[in-house]
């Protein structure tokens, strides 16, 4: 197959990259662009592993062809916050312990950003809704609900969107 030149822009940056048509977002970001916070899991749109936010929605990137988001804006988790400067998410899942083994981390936190730029004030069960799409092994969910709902108050607050 002929590969095509798609752009994506990541976390701000503009990428130009040539791709096999078959490639989906997720081994674009992960093998071609070498963002590896966005986690291989199943590969087949079960474990939310690879959440991204595509054009202001969360997505499974191992759902979507590369070509599909050609000049399509894209957010990881890597481009929300740092370490130095978390987002709001971000903090409230490490001060909950949302975060144990961190596999499914980044797809939650990128999953509770969409959610919340979407609805300011959700409540518990509008949370679970939107994260029933993302397995976690570790915590059981209740940290990551606890975590999302301090991140809705703390941003209501006039924390960073």
């Amino acid at each position: 197959m002929e590969p095509k030149v798609i752009t994506l822009t990541v976390n701000g940056r503009k990428h130009q990259v040539a791709l096999p048509p078959n490639i989906t977002l997720l081994r674009a970001l992960r093998e071609y662009l070498h963002y590896t916070d966005v986690k291989n899991g199943c590969e087949k749109g079960d474990c939310g592993a690879c959440t991204v936010i595509l054009n202001g929605k969360a997505v499974n990137s191992c759902l979507v062809l590369a070509w599909q988001a050609d000049g399509g804006e894209i957010l990881t988790v890597s481009g929300l916050g740092t370490t130095s400067n978390p987002h709001p998410i971000q903090e409230a899942f490490a001060d909950t312990g949302a975060a144990q083994c961190g596999f499914c981390t980044p797809g939650m936190v990128l999953a509770a950003k969409a959610l919340l730029d979407e609805n300011p004030h959700p409540t518990e069960e509008e949370i679970r809704e939107a994260i029933s799409g993302n397995l976690c092994r570790c915590t059981g969910y209740g940290p990551i609900v606890e975590a999302i709902q301090i991140a809705a108050e703390r941003l209501a607050e006039g924390g960073q969107k």
